[in-house]
């Protein structure tokens, strides 16, 4: 069997190059391998899989059709799904132990699933439901988890108990994406597992920790149990057997598990029986099961004064609140702020400045307010955005609570990706502002135009201390900034988000006016007809001329003049002498040797004329996998089509 968990442990490492792969090809336009080895890297994957009998859920050997179901349907468990006996003392679980071999495992903070199998398949996933008896199927969901074996090699029936996980770092992507955000993993773990919508679901990166082998297939101890979950596909929960541990090195083991370095939320630790038979011997109550016990974390409380809130509006314009105090340290790092979920949370705290205060860190990892000793309710919070200035109003959720949320359609916070469009690579490439960051320093009031970028240096000593950042990645940061300095018209045009004009369109009119704003905007002051360039539309004229007229859009990249330098785009040609020298030419399809912008460049550097669209002008189409529609037309037009490599040839 050991050969079996190397094979899944190959195939997991394909799957992620496979994946990695995907995402640079079909997102990022930049193949990272040809199509012969990714061709191999899959058919590889699909020998292991047979070799082996597992199938794991995100393997790209597996499609999840997408179905919308009306309701869950509600099943009943074979086995009672109970809880663990908790305790905070570590000198219980020495007691538990009582000289007897034990596993201690990490308990992840999720959702508990059931996943039952038969003949080699998934059958159904069940949540623990009502008093752990009547659980919903969410199999359709399930089975679009990360890591869940849809056949397992064993052909025997059995049942799998685990926990439904998001990581820290995939809670944090995703969060930053939601109107409104989860204040943990657990709970949209939870509202993930139970979307209706299995292709809703799958954008959550849900993971699947085994924990507990529910059918007795005779495995004499626990750790024996949890090698046949790792031998069928599964991911199992880190342990750590103590073979019959003294007090002190149960004692030492714990104090190693530091909550606080684990990737994914846990809430305490499980310390179990290896011997299986002598755990079963031990019953049951009505709401645990005695062959285990949970440590749950003692939450240290630490008193401190209230100093205020901080304010920061989102791309959703919700306006989080988060409480600020003077600095406490708390497990060796000083602590002086902690998120307030929502208005009615501020509410119940009945802040005042000044006002005692306890707070803790949750699980060991996330600031809380605990309680308000003094409940003075003297403090008011802000009437205004932080970003626009705009009043603030208060509004109820879908979920029930009440929010803070800014009603201007302008206001910058809500422009995210705006700004981000503006920072990418093909655009002004500033790198280390992403969307995420973009956020945080626009929920801040730091940026409210274009113009602002460039004057970041004002706010240095906040950046520094903003999570995430520190004096390096501030001054690579500030460093990328002052090299986006000096740009072409055509990247600062396509930059600045026109609909329709991008990196092509701007390099026509980089061509047109000689790479100078000033000819360019005065163009537009003389009524030009952009019509007159190639490719260019009546539509992409018209909006050349609305996206000018509009103020609210002028406020925004208007600043920005005073800080850029233009200069003349390198389209030198390398020879004349080569067959797309003075041609109209289309690249179309996915290509491996080439972005869309460096197909462009290459031509440019041919001396041809990139184009976007096929028209009966065209000399040559560059076909890539899944041309599509350009393709159909240039046939029909009768039109010279090439391969990618087929085009190199001819360009020597």
């Amino acid at each position: 069997m050991d050969d079996n968990r190397s094979k899944i442990e190959q195939m997991r490492g394909l799957i992620a190059t496979i994946k990695q792969a995907d995402i640079a090809y079909f997102r990022d336009d930049r193949p990272i391998m040809s199509d012969r080895d990714y061709d191999v890297a899959v058919d590889l994957l699909k020998k292991l899989e047979q070799n082996t009998g597992v199938i794991l859920s995100d393997s790209p050997t597996q499609k999840v059709p997408g179905e919308i179901l009306e309701s869950l349907t509600e099943v009943r468990h074979t086995r009672p799904m109970l809880s663990a006996d908790k305790t905070k003392s570590v000198d219980d679980l020495v007691r538990f132990a009582g000289g007897r071999d034990v596993v201690l495992s990490w308990k992840l903070d999720g959702l508990t699933l059931v996943l039952r199998y038969d003949d080699g398949q998934l059958q159904q996933a069940i949540t623990r439901g009502r008093e752990g008896i009547i659980g919903e199927d969410v199999t359709h969901t399930v089975r679009t988890f990360l890591n869940v074996p849809v056949t397992v090699p064993t052909r025997e029936s059995f049942e799998v108990r685990g926990e439904g996980v998001i990581s820290w770092e995939n809670f944090k992507k995703i969060n930053d994406s939601l109107e409104e955000p989860y204040t943990h993993p657990r709970n949209l773990a939870a509202g993930s597992v139970r979307k209706l919508d299995p292709a809703e679901s799958k954008k959550r990166l849900l993971e699947f920790k085994a924990f507990d082998l529910v059918t007795d297939l005779t495995f004499p101890t626990k750790t024996e149990q949890l090698d046949f979950l790792a031998e069928n596909g599964f991911s199992v929960v880190p342990h750590l057997r103590l073979a019959a541990p003294s007090a002190g090195k149960v004692k030492d083991t714990v104090a190693l598990m530091n909550p606080a370095g684990f990737e994914y939320p846990v809430d305490g630790l499980i310390m179990e029986y290896n011997d299986t038979a002598y755990g079963k011997s031990l019953g049951a109550t009505g709401h645990h099961e005695n062959r285990l016990i949970a440590l749950k974390w003692k939450d240290e409380l630490y008193t401190t004064k209230f100093l205020g809130v901080e304010l920061a509006t989102t791309r959703t314009g919700m306006v989080s609140i988060t409480g600020l105090f003077e600095p406490v340290e708390m497990d060796g790092a000083k602590v002086s702020r902690a998120y307030l979920h929502n208005y009615n949370i501020f509410e119940q705290f009945q802040f005042g400045v000044g006002d005692t205060i306890q707070v803790y860190k949750a699980n060991m990892i996330i600031p809380q307010v605990a309680e308000n000793l003094t409940k003075s309710g003297t403090y008011k919070l802000p009437e205004k955005c932080p970003c626009c200035g705009r009043a603030l109003s208060i509004q109820q959720t879908s979920g029930g609570t009440s929010q803070l949320f800014c009603d201007n359609p302008h206001c910058a916070a809500k422009l995210v990706q705006k700004f981000a469009h503006f920072c990418e690579k093909t655009r002004m490439n500033i790198e280390g502002l992403s969307a995420t960051t973009l956020e945080k320093f626009i929920g801040h009031g730091w940026i409210r135009s274009f113009g602002d970028l460039y004057t970041l240096d004002r706010y240095k000593e906040e950046i520094i201390n903003t999570e995430g950042f520190g004096v390096k990645s501030y001054e690579r940061l500030q460093a990328s900034i002052d090299k986006s300095r000096n740009c072409t018209l055509a990247k600062f045009i396509a930059g600045l988000g026109i609909p329709m004009v991008g990196r092509h369109a701007g390099r026509e009119r980089d061509k047109c006016f000689g790479g100078s704003w000033e000819a360019f905007e005065q163009a537009i002051k003389d009524g030009f007809d952009f019509t007159s360039l190639p490719d260019f539309g009546a539509t992409m004229h018209d909006n050349i001329y609305k996206w000018y007229a509009d103020a609210d859009e002028a406020d925004l990249w208007r600043p920005l003049l005073d800080h850029i330098t233009f200069i003349k785009e390198n389209t030198i040609m390398n020879s004349t002498n080569n067959p797309f020298a003075g041609k109209n030419v289309v690249a179309t399809g996915k290509l491996v040797n080439y972005t869309r912008d460096g197909i462009q460049t290459r031509l440019l550097e041919l001396g041809a004329h990139p184009a976007s669209s096929v028209t009966k002008n065209t000399d040559f189409l560059i076909v890539g996998e899944k041309a599509g529609s350009k393709l159909a037309k240039a046939q029909a037009l009768g039109i010279t089509t090439l391969t990618e490599q087929e085009f190199e040839d001819m360009a020597g």
